[in-house]
């Protein structure tokens, strides 16, 4: 079997790290030809001394460099694994070379996701998500014809906070909103869990995955983070996909595609659904979401109806208010507040490229004026 080329564009952060240690446990199926880093170049030193790829690229390169890794390495499949839209350009040029693409960054799919299937089509390029959720999802929908899906169902853990109240909410801290009870994310994406826009943004994109208009796609909390996702089928029948919350499953299972990595000959059944090694028995269990105590989620059904460049505008506005708290600029509760009003100052255009990053842009301007007033509020004794 020949070594299947991969190149990482996010190779020093969390997805692309878990995406080597999957790598590294199979030298024999991949073959690492170009990693992308941002400034985390200690760590990207290792990574070369170990996968030896022959291009590497940085921040200080700027869009050449992504493109060269993404592009120019003679890669077979691309980790898009950055965050924000950094990389969007060098992802679009691989889809439009036929380069297979697997998916972990959000924002290139909520905010530009139609146009990027559209390219995907042209060219036969297959886009692959890496999301525990739409990995679920796709798995559920291989070989099912799509016009018998009922609906699918996207699991959310309900991060930190699902059994405090709102006014709970108010004085939670960055650390307090760090302690994911099941996954190991990053910063970003951990908070986005514990204001549920995680979720939010994962309905848009399976919306352009599966190309299902937002009634169809139901979100439901499991806090175990062992069933990932449902199809829903116009039978009545239902099939889920189950596995322990580890990200490295979902990323195993998208570069592997359509193989499946050979790793288990032996397993414990209790074990495989997420039960401890040593339990008797598990349980499953599903609860509706809240909207009021977690109104990032309904931001995000909105943005979903709206289309255009307003789920561009989410995303960017959610990673402005996102940072604003992480630094301390505003409360935990202000997050969403901040990014409806950032929402309602962008007007929704047509979808193309170049709109996409004017409302992304103007997002970004109308949530900083959002979070700098909500900071004006805090420090002069104002309630949030």
């Amino acid at each position: 079997m020949k070594r299947k080329r991969v190149a990482i564009l996010g190779s020093t952060g969390s997805i692309g790290t878990q995406a080597l240690d999957v790598i590294a446990r199979y030298p024999d199926r991949f073959d690492v030809v170009a990693l992308a880093a941002g400034r985390n170049l200690a760590l990207l030193a290792e990574q070369v001394a170990q996968f030896r790829p022959a291009i590497t690229a940085t921040a200080d390169d700027g869009a050449a460099g992504l493109h060269r890794v993404a592009v120019e390495s003679d890669a077979q499949i691309v980790l898009a694994a950055t965050d924000g839209a950094v990389a969007f350009d060098a992802v679009f040029a691989a889809v439009d070379a036929g380069i297979d693409i697997a998916v972990a960054n959000k924002e290139l799919v909520v905010a530009a996701g139609e146009l990027l299937f559209a390219h995907a089509l042209a060219s036969g390029a297959r886009l692959l998500p890496v999301d525990s959720e739409h990995s679920a999802i796709f798995q559920c929908l291989e070989g099912q014809a799509r016009e018998r899906v009922a609906g699918i169902v996207l699991t959310a853990s309900g991060g930190p906070f699902w059994t405090r109240t709102r006014e709970e909410m108010r004085d939670v801290t960055v650390e307090d909103a760090l302690r994911h009870p099941t996954w190991n994310m990053g910063v970003k994406n951990t908070i986005d869990s514990a204001t549920l826009m995680n979720k939010g943004l994962e309905v848009i994109e399976a919306s352009r995955f599966f190309g299902l208009p937002a009634e169809m796609i139901h979100v439901l909390v499991h806090r175990t983070s062992v069933a990932h996702g449902f199809a829903i089928f116009t039978d009545g029948n239902v099939i889920g996909q189950f596995a322990p919350p580890d990200m490295r499953l979902p990323i195993g299972y998208a570069l592997a595609y359509p193989d499946r990595l050979p790793d288990r000959r032996e397993v414990d059944a209790l074990v495989a659904l997420g039960g401890a090694a040593d339990a008797a028995a598990t349980a499953l269990g599903f609860e509706r979401p809240d909207l009021e105590r977690f109104p990032c989620l309904g931001l995000a059904y909105r943005a979903l109806a709206a289309g255009g460049t307003q789920p561009a505008a989410l995303s960017a506005a959610n990673e402005i208010a996102v940072a604003a708290f992480v630094d301390g600029q505003i409360g935990f509760t202000d997050i969403a507040p901040c990014i409806a009003e950032a929402l309602a100052a962008v007007p929704v255009a047509e979808l193309t490229l170049d709109a996409v990053r004017a409302a992304d842009a103007a997002a970004r301007v109308a949530a900083r004026r959002a979070t700098a007033g909500r900071s004006k509020e805090s420090a002069l004794g104002g309630s949030r």
